[in-house]
């Protein structure tokens, strides 16, 4: 028989008749539950004094730990440049499935058992979609930013778990085509001291006060009414709803650093607990900042990496979410000398456990630490965030149409643009393949997309740091002009660059994420750090009156590039193809150049050659094969392409034109070798129509 797990069931249990408690601390010499009236949650009732086992875990009971209860811990330790201890300070248990806040300020935890025993909460058999990798178009959004102006959402549930959830916006996101909807963090968080100074609050939510419960102001009032369990209710039952409608659900996640900010900064929780052994220090007892927060996690050790394990188990296994982004993910990886290895307790502990590793992992693969830098990096298992891909496709529709028009050169050529659309294979090795590569060009922080096409610099003064906050090299244009244009010429540009940053995220290889609103041209005002904004400079605009005059056609645009991505299998390969073999579930590449020519080394790597046309065929291990052509044209002036001949092509047929401002397909039979009229600046999606039935 094995020995018992030291490390398990660690937080509050509680029962009708009391519960018990197990808190972690490996420097403390005194740890004491605090249970406090229900009526006064800064009222205590019942003090006990924890009992220490030799893996440092402290544990105890008390009769009034019953559902619901409010409690805290109170630490004492010893003193010390690397400690924190103060007996007198209410801290957090970091394993509270709950949270309320006292009258000083501090927190307390709510004891809750698990999900469904006698809470009311039921999943009614509702199985998780479970969408394959390949078929997977994340959905970047934020709980209130989503549905607060949406007049379809009863008031009451706009800006909530509840308003996601709502008949209206679930529609919408079918209807667009998304399938799996990634929340910026609700995990419990605060706003940072200095922004509340300020009057401002932490919007995105990128502070977490705690791992384990979900945000209490992002449930319906009727919802907070009922306290810790009603909150945690109506978060499980959103997946509920969400899973009824076919979609997934992905969180992204904070486990880098903590609410509790640099060294001075608020006592909340960990630091308190045990500040040496959570957080990292230099040799002097410095705080160790690979995060830009003040506070980085220490994953060198063992209860950290369980920490983390035990939070995204709770809420995949028992909350019912269907993956997590990793936010700062090269920290997660961090051993216990401070360097990255993919091989890292955390990262290998992610994939091996049944319920963490079914589920979807999305790394943010890189920090501000030492050699932070890890795209590409990461095991077997993860996908992506993949900057390369966003910085590359930026570069290609936007600072090379600028060049361009002021050197008359794009200044590069088709090659690194080629590779960033059949799948990365020179950033992932083999065995990773394309679905790897979590292609973006935008994302909740930076520009939107509309604003990427209308604003050359950022205009931060709105967030109270003199314009300094965000990113400067944003590799956007303006197309002449900063900001808001009256100029049609200007403006049909811009949405024409639109389409073809859109329709190169939609029709890549690689799993595609469209942030929240790019689908209509939603715009910040060239703000690209609105993380300090919860207004409508952030809230998704609903009504015709609120949203661009060209809203709707976009919206179709977007529609229908979801709609070919999952018609067509050719644009959504699991492996990378090897040269000369098949392949079972990858792309056989051809390229040509706008002769119909196979490409050569020039036409690759010549700023002149910036027109292509990438034939790609599945090899389909579960659907119908199938063959696409994109003819893409980056480059001034009209042109005609010839359409190549292939073993096995009878002809084209056009399904959809970036030049066109509605998504409207030529129904027109294309010989091979037929001369294809191309607009600037443009790209077009063919279908290879197969000789004989065979694709």
């Amino acid at each position: 028989m094995s020995a018992p797990d030291p490390l398990r069931e660690l937080g509050a249990a509680p029962g009708v008749d009391g519960g018990a408690v197990r808190i972690w601390s490996e420097h403390a010499s005194a740890v004491e539950l605090v249970v406090f009236d229900d009526g006064d949650v800064d009222w205590a009732v019942d003090r006990v004094a924890l009992e220490r086992d030799e893996h440092g875990v402290w544990s105890g009971r008390s009769g009034a730990l019953t559902p619901g209860a409010r409690y805290a811990v109170r630490v004492d330790g010893p003193a010390g440049v690397e400690h924190a201890f103060n007996p007198v300070h209410d801290l957090l248990d970091p394993y509270a499935r709950g949270l309320i806040r006292a009258g000083d300020g501090s927190w307390r935890g709510v004891a809750l058992g698990r999900l469904g025993d006698g809470d009311g909460f039921d999943w009614g058999g509702v199985a998780a979609p479970r969408v394959p990798l390949d078929r997977t178009v994340v959905y970047e959004t934020h709980v209130r930013g989503f549905s607060k102006r949406n007049p379809a959402v009863p008031e009451a549930l706009r800006g909530t778990y509840a308003g996601l959830a709502h008949d209206a916006s679930l529609d919408y996101l079918r209807d667009l085509g998304v399938t799996t909807v990634e929340l910026l963090p609700v995990h419990a968080f605060v706003s940072e001291e200095r922004l509340v100074r300020q009057g401002r609050v932490n919007a995105w939510g990128y502070n977490t006060l705690g791992f384990f419960a979900p945000h209490g102001a992002y449930a319906s009032a009727a919802a907070q009414s009922e306290g810790a369990a009603g909150v945690r209710r109506e978060f499980a039952g959103m997946v509920r709803r969400l899973h009824e409608a076919g979609l997934e659900l992905v969180l992204d996640v904070v486990y880098n650093h903590t609410a509790e900010e640099h060294r001075e900064g608020p006592t909340y929780s960990f630091r308190g607990i045990d500040n040496a052994a959570y957080y990292r220090h230099d040799a002097h007892g410095r705080y160790v900042d690979t995060t830009g927060c003040g506070n980085t996690l220490d994953f060198g050790r063992e209860q950290t990496v369980r920490l983390a394990l035990d939070s995204m188990r709770y809420w995949a296994g028992e909350l019912g979410v269907d993956g997590f982004r990793l936010d700062l993910a090269a920290t997660l990886g961090r051993d216990d000398h401070g360097a990255f290895t993919p091989e890292h307790p955390l990262l290998r502990g992610m994939l091996d456990d049944p319920v963490v590793g079914a589920s979807k992992l999305i790394a943010e693969p890189w920090d501000l630490g030492p050699d932070g830098w890890r795209t590409g990096g990461f095991p077997a298992g993860f996908s992506e965030w993949n900057d390369r891909y966003r910085d590359r496709m930026r570069d290609f529709w936007l600072t090379d149409l600028r060049q361009e028009r002021e050197t008359g050169s794009a200044g590069s050529g088709i090659g690194r643009f080629a590779t960033r659309i059949a799948g990365s294979a020179n950033t992932f090795p083999p065995e990773r393949g394309p679905l790897a590569s979590l292609n973006f060009i935008t994302a909740h922080d930076g520009f939107t997309l509309a604003d990427l096409t209308a604003y050359d610099v950022k205009h931060n003064l709105g967030n109270g740091e003199n314009n300094r906050d965000g990113a400067d090299h944003n590799r956007s244009y303006n197309h002449g002009v900063e900001g808001e244009a009256a100029d049609p010429e200007v403006r049909a540009a811009r949405r024409r660059s639109i389409r073809n940053l859109l329709g190169t995220l939609l029709l890549s290889a690689g799993v595609p994420m469209l942030t929240a609103g790019d689908e209509y041209g939603r715009t910040q005002r060239g703000n690209n750090n609105a993380y300090c904004h919860d207004s409508p400079l952030t809230w998704l605009a609903w009504s015709a009156e609120e949203r661009p005059h060209s809203a709707p056609a976009l919206h179709r645009t977007v529609r229908a590039l979801l709609r070919l991505r999952a018609e067509n299998p050719a644009l959504r390969p699991v492996r990378y193809g090897v040269f000369g073999e098949t392949t079972p579930s990858a792309t056989q590449m051809d390229w040509y150049n706008a002769e119909g020519e196979s490409m050569g080394i020039d036409d690759w790597n010549s700023p002149a050659e910036r027109t292509l046309q990438y034939l790609a065929a599945s090899t389909p291990e579960h659907e119908p094969p199938n063959r696409i052509l994109l003819v893409v044209h980056a480059r001034s002036g009209d042109t005609e392409v010839v359409l190549p001949a292939h073993a096995g092509v009878a002809g084209y047929t056009v399904c959809w034109d970036s030049a066109l401002e509605e998504p409207e397909p030529d129904p027109r039979a294309l010989a091979a070798g037929a001369r294809l009229p191309v607009a600037a600046w443009s790209m077009q999606l063919l279908r290879a129509e197969p000789e004989g039935g065979d694709a």
